[in-house]
């Protein structure tokens, strides 16, 4: 495979556990498997659900990884967050596990792009980047979701790096950028204005690194943008 990366293509028939984990997060945001009570046992959802308790425990492993449950030992699992009841209006059907597990991989790969984007960036480079960055400013404004301009944003960040797999990898995930993106932002017009000025200041940061040819910071102000990301996707807290 000669100079390219693999493209994502959604699995035909998911998988039991990521089919598991996206009902009992339906229920979860529904409000049945309520913030800070006890989720039936093992063997309860096994039953419940009609699965193995092998995958009842794959896909609670997967909401634990994601924040959203969290197991007491000799107590049980409980339900930590709860995500806005909206949450399902924007996710894409059948396909919630693996949108959540690309914010892990765009943490490890686009804290690195940004990390030698701060070394390498030419002047060209970030007039590009100040250029759409300007775009978001006035998507604030308007009360737009501007998903499509935040992922050109977190490309020409890749492509400052100077390494093309670094934009490869993200061009061929694209339908979990898409998807990622779409419910994030989207879900933040649902709050106050604060939260899009909170992801914007988040942006300012990481460009603020890029702009000081500090790659260090930059690392860090990109992982934490992610990271933030994907708390504020999976939590109805404000901001």
């Amino acid at each position: 495979m000669s100079g390219s990366v693999a493209k994502y293509r959604p699995a035909q028939r998911l998988r039991l556990g990521d089919q598991l984990y996206e009902q009992i997060l339906q229920r979860i945001v529904s409000g049945e498997y309520a913030e800070g009570a006890r989720l039936p046992s093992e063997n309860q959802l096994s039953d419940v659900f009609g699965v193995s308790r092998s995958i009842v425990r794959e896909a609670l492993s997967r909401l634990q990884v994601d924040g959203l449950v969290a197991a007491r030992q000799g107590s049980g699992t409980y339900v930590q967050r709860r995500p806005n009841s909206e949450f399902f209006d924007y996710a894409p059907k059948g396909a919630v596990a693996d949108v959540l597990r690309f914010f892990e991989l765009r943490i490890a790969i686009e804290g690195e792009a940004a990390y030698h984007a701060a070394q390498r960036r030419t002047e060209v480079d970030l007039a590009h980047i100040l250029s759409i960055n300007q775009r978001l400013e006035a998507i604030i404004g308007a009360r737009e979701v501007g998903s499509e301009i935040d992922i050109e944003l977190h490309e020409a960040i890749a492509e400052a790096a100077h390494n093309e797999l670094f934009v490869a990898t993200l061009r061929n995930l694209r339908p979990l950028f898409d998807a990622g993106l779409k419910m994030t932002r989207g879900l933040s017009l649902k709050k106050r204005p604060e939260r899009h000025r909170l992801v914007q200041d988040e942006h300012d940061a990481i460009i603020s690194a890029l702009v000081e040819g500090n790659a260090d910071r930059a690392r860090t102000a990109m992982r934490h943008h992610i990271d933030n990301a994907r708390t504020r996707l999976v939590s109805d807290t404000e901001p």
